[in-house]
């Protein structure tokens, strides 16, 4: 009975004991991040020193140095470059755009090109305006209303969401496809309203694609602010006469090499099985890319030195990926998933930063029910640091060309309502970043990987076991 009895104690026990281990664990983590964290300084120089870092510039490859000089100091067991063919597009000198309410009366708009449009022709476009909620809305006008004519998308993020990620989903198909869907209807150009909650004199710049269009018939695609927006929509409403004109002069060049940026930490008991954590290196040209997405990048750099100066090793290897072209075209992770495939890689875990460097509420992920279940079993470790979120969802661009069935994806979610103040725009700067919460997010990571590496994933063949 005795015999019994303490078997009983001990079986207790055992999980306290351990949960009391984890948190030791974690809370090391987190001193060591708020105390001693490298990734604030890290991005100052990203953001300060070398600034916006578009794929193909000269300031998305001295990242590529900076980073890897930074991850070759941490004494990490391999550190190296994995080429990759990037589009190198250019802005060039500034846009500009009026509105024009009669002959000699304009009022100036700010806009901005959308990333990877042609130029206006050398005089630029003065057109009437054709106001637009959506892409439904060009079949409903029809060409008779929109040839020749510069097309206006019109439809803001949905207020309501909470979510603002959610919200940007709803109406960033209208920036993406909208030039490609106005030109079918012989439409001059398009200006779009920026993907942005705020109401600021900022235009939001971000990725479109032409489709299949060919070169001869592409139009020319801009963003206008918020402000702009409203201005141009009540005019347009008070008088439907009035023109737009709009001049920009970006140009597509050759595809150029590039790199991602990687290091790893040799797991010591299973090293063939690999575990990431990353964000992306490049970022737009009007800011400097600090929270997009240069945060997720000195967030995942420090997730190996946290893990180092707490003394802990990793049973599983660790690779910090900070991949490049993420924002127009997703080059770098396609490349590392397929030298991943070719050499036969085992990757069980996946972790990206590439929300902002805002206060950490938790994560998404996207894994089977059963793995979702054994992360929502340590929240109670997370409790303390204000962690909350662990839900099923969208992980990261860049990791998504990974997936499988055993593997486990995840995305750091901070607080999202400043994020698309910020966004693709002039005003993501260093500034605008928070060394407390930024630090917060690299200690919340760092601890999410410690637990997988500790106790690791759930297999469909121990599931189907």
């Amino acid at each position: 009975m005795r015999t019994i009895l303490l078997l009983s104690l001990l079986l207790i026990s055992t999980p306290f004991f351990s949960q009391s281990d984890d948190a030791k664990q974690i809370k090391a983590i987190y001193d060591q991040a708020l105390t001693n964290g490298k990734a604030y300084d890290w991005l100052n120089h990203l953001s300060n020193q070398i600034g916006g870092r578009l794929s193909g510039s000269v300031q998305a490859q001295l990242a590529v140095d900076y980073t890897k000089a930074q991850l070759d100091s941490l004494g990490l067991d391999r550190v190296w470059l994995q080429p990759v063919m990037v589009p190198k597009w250019v802005r060039g000198t500034p846009e500009f755009a009026y509105i024009e309410t009669k002959p000699g009366h304009t009022t100036n708009v700010p806009i901005c090109a959308l990333g990877g449009s042609i130029s206006t022709p050398d005089g630029g476009i003065k057109a009437g305006i054709v106001e637009v909620k959506g892409i439904e809305d060009l079949e409903k006008l029809g060409r008779s209303k929109i040839e020749g004519k510069i097309v206006f998308y019109n439809r803001p993020m949905e207020p309501t969401q909470i979510s603002t990620f959610a919200s940007y989903s709803g109406c960033v198909d209208q920036r993406y496809s909208g030039a490609a869907e106005a030109g079918k209807y012989g439409a001059a150009g398009v200006i779009v309203r920026s993907m942005n909650l705020r109401l600021d004199d900022y235009p939001h710049t971000g990725a479109m694609s032409y489709g299949d269009t060919p070169v001869s018939d592409r139009i020319p695609a801009a963003a206008i602010s918020t402000k702009g927006a409203e201005l141009l929509s009540t005019t347009l409403t008070l008088n439907p006469d009035i023109k737009l004109y709009f001049k920009q002069n970006c140009k597509q060049f050759e595809d150029v090499e590039s790199y991602n940026v990687i290091g790893e930490i040799t797991g010591t008991t299973y090293p063939n099985e690999v575990m990431v954590v990353g964000g992306h290196l490049d970022s737009w040209d009007l800011g400097d890319g600090s929270h997009d997405d240069g945060a997720g990048c000195v967030q995942s750099m420090d997730v190996l030195r946290l893990l180092k100066e707490t003394g802990y090793k990793p049973k599983r290897t660790l690779r910090v990926v900070l991949f490049m072209n993420e924002e127009n075209g997703l080059r770098g992770g396609n490349k590392y998933a397929e030298i991943a495939q070719k050499k036969n890689e085992k990757h069980v875990f996946a972790l990206e930063s590439d929300s902002g460097g805002f206060t950490p509420r938790g994560f998404s992920f996207d894994c089977s029910e059963e793995n979702l279940k054994q992360v929502q079993s340590w929240k109670g470790l997370f409790e303390p640091y204000l962690i909350h979120m662990f839900v099923k969802g969208y992980s990261g661009a860049d990791i998504g060309p990974l997936k499988s069935e055993d593997l486990v994806l995840a995305g750091l979610r901070p607080d999202s309502q400043r994020y698309f103040d910020h966004h693709h725009a002039e005003n993501d700067t260093f500034e605008h970043v928070n060394k407390r919460e930024l630090e917060l997010g690299a200690a919340t990571m760092a601890s999410l990987v410690y637990l997988i590496d500790k106790y690791g994933t759930i297999t469909s063949a121990k599931i189907k076991g």
